[in-house]
């Protein structure tokens, strides 16, 4: 049996020319804990092997709270590089809703011949590079998180793009997580932030961006980061617990076009094992089936 490959210092590992469905969830589950991020080169799945797959590890989120799924199959985003609407900044999948994925996958149909990677950062690492004092002081901050911001804004002012951004915010969200995430099975702590969180509370929105950009610098650190070169039929599952990740707007006027499928998490838990709570917005439920209360 084919094993996983580590191919990142710090996080990534692959496994080449096997059907992720054939391998046992118990072993893929544990290289997904103590890698992040697993590249199967070659899979070779469509669309329903992807849902078949993503179901192993719980129930499935719909494609996205507001932008419209791959047509027939709700359970499916479209990541279609389309120009000017390219959201090229480091996030974790939905961490606006109270009850964020839980892992996310990624099948390559399309990819340019140059360009068009996936970075992956490793945030358990990030905070363990961080000096004691602003663990500590980290350890105690809570962030806002929105889909009101400019994530989706518009490279440039065509039609599609501003109809994009409009479809991206038709429904907004505000929820409250720990800046410091209890990952619910490994136990590790994480940098729980990315592009999503806006404002620290308690802070004033010149302080948070401050405070943010200290603390994002440690995600985006290069030891910290696994490049995915993809090669069509590759798919891509990373903890969306415990990651951030960045598709760098480097290849022009080509196409690229992923689709992502998305497992349902539970509520945030803090260092203090205090929980996520909405801000703003309802509890997303035609999106995610809540894991926890």
């Amino acid at each position: 049996m084919p094993e996983f490959r580590r191919i990142g210092g710090r996080i990534g590992a692959e496994i080449k020319g096997v059907d992720p469905n054939e391998l046992p969830l118990e072993e893929v589950n544990e290289a997904l804990l103590e890698h992040k991020a697993l590249v199967f080169r070659g899979a070779g799945l469509d669309e329903e092997g992807q849902l078949r797959f993503a179901r192993r590890f719980g129930e499935l989120t719909r494609a996205h709270p507001t932008v419209p799924p791959v047509e027939g199959q709700p359970d499916i985003l479209p990541v279609n590089g389309e120009e000017g609407i390219r959201s090229n900044v480091w996030h974790t999948d939905v961490t606006f809703v109270r009850t964020p994925p839980k892992l996310s996958t990624l099948r390559a149909l399309v990819v340019p011949p140059y360009g068009g990677n996936t970075l992956i950062a490793d945030s358990a690492a990030a905070y363990r590079d961080l000096p004691e004092p602003l663990r500590e002081f980290a350890d105690r901050l809570w962030a806002v998180h929105t889909n009101d911001y400019d994530y989706a804004l518009p490279r440039t002012n065509t039609d599609r793009a501003i109809e994009y951004r409009r479809t991206f915010t038709s429904r907004r969200y505000r929820t409250a997580h720990p800046v410091v995430r209890v990952h619910p099975e490994s136990g590790e702590r994480g940098l729980f932030i990315g592009g999503f969180a806006q404002k620290i509370v308690g802070l004033s929105g010149s302080e948070s961006r401050d405070i943010l950009r200290i603390l994002q610098a440690y995600v985006t650190r290069p030891e910290n980061i696994l490049r995915v070169v993809w090669n069509p039929g590759d798919l891509v599952l990373f903890d969306n617990r415990i990651t951030q990740h960045y598709a760098p707007d480097d290849y022009g006027d080509l196409p690229r076009l992923l689709h992502r499928v998305t497992v349902a998490g539970d509520v945030p838990v803090g260092v203090t094992g205090e929980t996520s709570y909405i801000v703003e917005g309802d509890d997303a439920a035609h999106y995610t089936p809540a894991q926890a209360a």
